[in-house]
């Protein structure tokens, strides 16, 4: 019991590591968990608008995708040019004594390895959250979200995604609310 009460203190470790990426782009901010949590809540969303897909391994990834953060940090584009981190042995150190472990690592494998539709619509729930942050940067005035937005509609592998991240560049990021309560005519 332990290490499983360890594992949960590893996770809650997320929420105090800092995605770096937001420091290239100038502005912004996310924890790893904010992150992880958007993109297993996008993965939520998307699970139920595909048929036959496993949601429950679709979910669970996006879940994970990130834990080997909690020892090895969050890792931008330019540091992965020039350090390698070893995200197996995080993962494997990570469960080593966790009765379950093999549920946790075959999940980063098929993860990892990209082939499956549950992993390449995990992969885009990751970029639509970003898309979405990007999205949300850009309509309040920063300029720089809008130079990175290409490359990461160029991440993005599936129908679903692809129409998902249509949709985000056009929508308002404030419409969900503002429709309602600000420009609707009272009724």
């Amino acid at each position: 019991m332990q290490a499983i009460i360890e594992l949960l203190f590893e996770a809650r470790h997320l929420k105090k590591i800092t995605r770096s990426g937001f420091g290239f782009l100038g502005v912004g901010h996310e924890s790893v968990a904010e992150h992880t949590f958007h993109t297993t809540f996008i993965a939520m969303v998307m699970a139920n608008m595909v048929p036959d897909i496993d949601k429950l391994k679709l979910i669970s990834m996006c879940l994970i995708h990130d834990l080997p953060e909690a020892r090895m940090g969050d890792m931008n584009y330019v540091q992965k040019k020039y350090v390698v981190a070893d995200e197996n042995k995080a993962i494997n150190d990570t469960l080593a004594e966790i009765p379950f472990k093999s549920i946790f690592t075959d999940l980063m494998d098929e993860f990892n390895q990209k082939e499956t539709l549950e992993t390449q619509l995990a992969h885009d729930a990751d970029q639509l959250s970003l898309l979405i942050e990007l999205k949300d940067l850009a309509d309040i005035g920063f300029h720089p979200p809008n130079d990175w937005v290409p490359n990461v509609e160029a991440r993005i592998k599936t129908e679903l995604g692809h129409k998902m991240a249509q949709e985000i560049l056009k929508t308002p990021r404030d419409s969900w609310w503002r429709k309602k309560f600000i420009d609707s005519t009272g009724t």
